[in-house]
């Protein structure tokens, strides 16, 4: 019988943000400021991510959805238009698909990394394809370098949903730095937060185009507006959406991008911590880091086999909650069976719906201590034993 947590055993969540002083002074110096809508901090967040990523241009927005919306909307996409996409992600990429008319096309992914697999998205490619979205799955990168070729040669623009993968690389390659364009999300359980928030980055000409539609269809920002006092000399050139990340926002992020490496540090320890001692467990696969990837670390993702481990991943996660007061969570249920696309695959997913009826994410965040870490890895291995 699987011993319990003692009475009174706080519970270990999922996920937890690290919030610390220097954040609270930088937005009490905003709230103090008398600014705080889009102004000189997202100004600032938007450098900082485009010098240490490289890219061309940046743009802070108010989440990774927004940002994804803008990308297809500066894209012309519409309807007629195709984008291949996997289906093991969160839904927010195919959903702003639906929401410029486009259709997503789904793809299976590589059994290791649960990344999509280059070769089904070259098959999938048609006359009616505009565009590709990787999405980094778990802090893993995808194949950077077989998908800008694969978007080369057949003319489509390389989108990067990088929501999971800031301070990634694969082959002295950033994870954002690719693509055309990519998107990175500030969600409150990601690898740093600004509550919520995002950021849309990639080639200049692409980023001038998304500005005025993330405000307004605006020509100028509120901050040269009125920061300038200059409040009437602007224009609607484009009907815009209200997209824009305020700089109360802004300035939680600031702070937590130069705490990035030590977090990715940490995730990183943990996720050592849990390989040494997970992956002997029979039916227990634990997550696969290939050559010249730095992991972001933001899933521990290992999958459970229930023909081989001696309980299936939901009794796995119920049993961690209820007896042991440790939170999981599941990465992802597969877009192409939810109620708005069913009906859209074209063919079988085997390795997606396999994964994603084995796949639990176990803790894995800074603010874990390597208290908190031992009591994971013992529960787990409590399971597999009783």
């Amino acid at each position: 019988m699987t011993p319990t947590a003692p009475a009174g055993t706080p519970f270990l969540p999922w996920n937890q943000p690290s919030i610390g002083e220097e954040e609270i002074a930088e937005v009490t110096d905003t709230l103090r400021s008398g600014w705080l809508t889009y102004g000189p901090k997202a100004a600032r967040f938007e450098d900082a991510i485009r010098e240490a990523l490289g890219v061309q241009d940046a743009f802070a927005v108010s989440s990774c959805t927004a940002a994804l919306h803008l990308a297809f909307l500066t894209l012309g996409l519409g309807p007629g238009d195709e984008v291949i996409t996997p289906s093991l992600t969160f839904c927010a990429a195919p959903n702003a698909l639906l929401q410029v008319g486009a259709q997503p096309v789904f793809v299976d992914i590589e059994p290791a990394t649960l990344n999509i697999d280059p070769q089904a998205a070259e098959a999938a490619i048609t006359s009616r394809t505009k565009a590709i979205v990787v999405m980094h799955y778990g802090g893993h990168p995808c194949d950077l370098t077989a998908f800008r070729k694969r978007a080369d040669d057949h003319g489509l623009t390389l989108i990067e949903d990088a929501a999971h993968a800031l301070h990634a690389s694969r082959d002295g390659q950033r994870a954002g730095a690719v693509g055309d364009l990519a998107v990175f999300s500030f969600y409150a359980n990601k690898v740093m937060t600004t509550g919520e928030g995002g950021m849309l980055v990639g080639r200049s000409d692409l980023i001038h185009k998304a500005r005025p539609l993330g405000r307004h269809g605006i020509d100028s920002s509120a901050w040269r507006r009125h920061g300038q006092r200059n409040t009437a000399n602007y224009d609607v050139i484009v009907p815009g959406l209200k997209y824009v990340m305020p700089d109360i926002t802004a300035a939680i992020g600031l702070r937590q991008f130069t705490r990035l490496p030590a977090f990715t540090a940490r995730r990183s320890e943990i996720a050592t911590a849990y390989t040494e001692a997970l992956a002997t467990l029979p039916g227990l696969t634990i997550p696969t880091v290939l050559p010249g990837v730095e992991h972001g670390w933001f899933l521990y993702s290992v999958l459970i086999d229930p023909a081989t481990a001696p309980l299936d991943r939901n009794q796995a996660a119920q049993v961690l909650r209820d007896v042991h007061q440790i939170g999981t969570s599941a990465h992802f249920k597969p877009v192409h069976t939810l109620a708005p696309y069913q009906g859209l695959v074209t063919g079988p997913l085997p390795v997606t719906e396999t994964a994603a009826a084995q796949q639990l994410s176990l803790p894995c965040y800074p603010a874990m201590t390597d208290r908190d870490v031992d009591r994971v890895i013992t529960a787990i291995r409590r399971l597999w034993s009783s």
